[in-house]
């Protein structure tokens, strides 16, 4: 078999595959002695008729077809490995000739992998992040905890009044031109006043309330709101506040060490927090250097993007989002009503990230190959075993689950990519960040 390949435009590629005609008879031959068991011929028993018989009675074109059909895999997946191509997308074949005793010829056209042109990828010059945690930081997450830990009590006179970060048990009913509107109802809400998850303004508005007082409390929804019947409209509420709790804030002491954690003193829990807070900063200086050193390498590259892969990228997104949706008990109809968009204005906001994403697979595959990483049985089966101990679950089962959602391939693409990453950040310049 013979197989030339020439470049038409974009990702694209024509190959012109001539195959021998002792090959494309003895797949003539083939669909002959399928075919004649699967017709009735008149004066015929099922399976006996002669091959220009059963060509008259079904006409030449089915036989030849149902030769395609046999030699075409073959065929195909033989000129690929011959050329070298890396296709993207099914082929689109013509058959320039098939007949009898006679070489076949066809020219296939099929969209490629692109050429992916590497600039710089080693000694990569970025900055490294300055981890250090200052005793204002330990502070705060003292203080954080100290708020989480706190005594609520209910307020009583004199004190009786709604205060900033105090809790506001409220009924209220809500108007719009004087008129009520879904979702503006409500009794026995928390509000935690100064929090900001009302609307702007509603809980400022609280301030200086006592128990059983009703105040009208005018709020103006924002443009952007979830309910576009009421993005940019002016609301007022009725509001009566019911109770009033106040947090106590536990003193900073031995004792509020022993009560939230496992230590018996303020100073070994000061430390604890400055080891997680360190830990922290560490994990995000290594996530800052990793997407630094992808961003500079994809910059340096230069490749034609192909439209099926990003298309195919936007569809991944999708399903994904409609599984998310599906557990929730929601439809992706449901989340365009409900975010006033179509699939087609959804699709185009993904399409930017949709581009990187592919673009950025690419150029790491490009230098994967480029220095033959690779990745071995013994490392898959090593994440095996960590999904395993994540999940609590046995190795065996997480083996075969893998294999059931074919997803022992993607584990190992990401492995992969995670090994061709590791390999630039150890071969970057880390230089320090002068601007800390």
């Amino acid at each position: 078999m013979k197989a030339e390949v020439e470049k038409i435009e974009n990702n694209w590629v024509t190959m012109k595959i001539e195959v021998e005609a002792e090959k494309a008879n003895q797949a003539l031959d083939r669909a002959y002695r399928k075919l004649v068991k699967e017709v009735d011929i008149p004066g015929f028993r099922k399976g006996k008729a002669p091959r220009k018989i059963l060509e008259n009675f079904l006409e030449t074109e089915a036989l030849y077809a149902e030769a395609l059909d046999f030699i075409m895999q073959e065929v195909y997946t033989e000129a690929v490995e011959q050329t070298k191509i890396q296709p993207i997308d099914a082929p689109r074949v013509k058959v320039e000739q098939f007949e009898e005793d006679k070489p076949l010829i066809l020219n296939i056209e099929v969209e490629v992998r692109p050429e992916v042109k590497l600039g710089a990828y080693k000694g990569i010059e970025i900055e490294k992040p300055v981890v250090e945690v200052t005793e204002e930081e330990v502070q705060e997450e003292l203080e954080k905890l100290q708020k989480r830990h706190a005594r609520i009590r209910t307020v009583l006179e004199p004190d009786g009044v709604v205060r900033k970060d105090d809790i506001a048990i409220i009924d209220y009913k809500g108007y719009i031109d004087g008129q009520t509107f879904a979702g503006g109802i409500a009794s026995n809400v928390s509000v935690e006043v100064g929090s900001g998850r009302f609307i702007e303004g509603f809980e400022e508005q609280l301030i200086g309330a006592k128990p059983g007082e009703t105040r009208e409390v005018k709020v103006v929804f924002p443009e952007d709101y979830r309910d576009k019947n009421l993005a940019g409209k002016e609301a007022v509420f009725n509001v009566t506040v019911k109770e009033i709790k106040r947090k106590e804030l536990l003193p900073l002491d031995d004792e509020f060490a022993k009560d939230v954690s496992q230590f018996n003193t303020l100073e070994e829990l000061k430390e604890d927090l400055r080891i997680k807070l360190k830990e922290e900063k560490e994990r995000k200086a290594r996530q800052e250097i990793r997407d630094e050193v992808i961003k500079k390498v994809v910059e340096n590259s230069e490749l034609e993007v192909p439209e099926t892969l990003v298309n195919r990228r936007i569809d991944a997104h999708l399903k994904r989002l409609d599984e998310r949706l599906k557990v929730q008990g929601y439809s992706l109809e449901d989340y365009y009503k409900a975010a006033d968009t179509t699939e087609e204005q959804l699709r185009e906001k993904y399409r930017e990230q949709a581009i990187e994403s592919v673009k950025t697979d690419l150029v790491l595959e490009e230098i994967a190959q480029r220095e033959n990483i690779q990745v071995s049985e013994d490392e898959v089966f090593e994440e095996i075993q960590n999904l395993a101990k994540d999940y609590n679950e046995s190795v065996e089962n997480v083996q075969k689950t893998l294999k059931l959602r074919d997803n022992l391939e993607a584990l190992t693409y990401g492995l992969l990519i995670d090994k061709t990453i590791k390999f630039l950040i150890d071969h970057s310049s880390q230089v320090e960040n002068k601007s800390e």
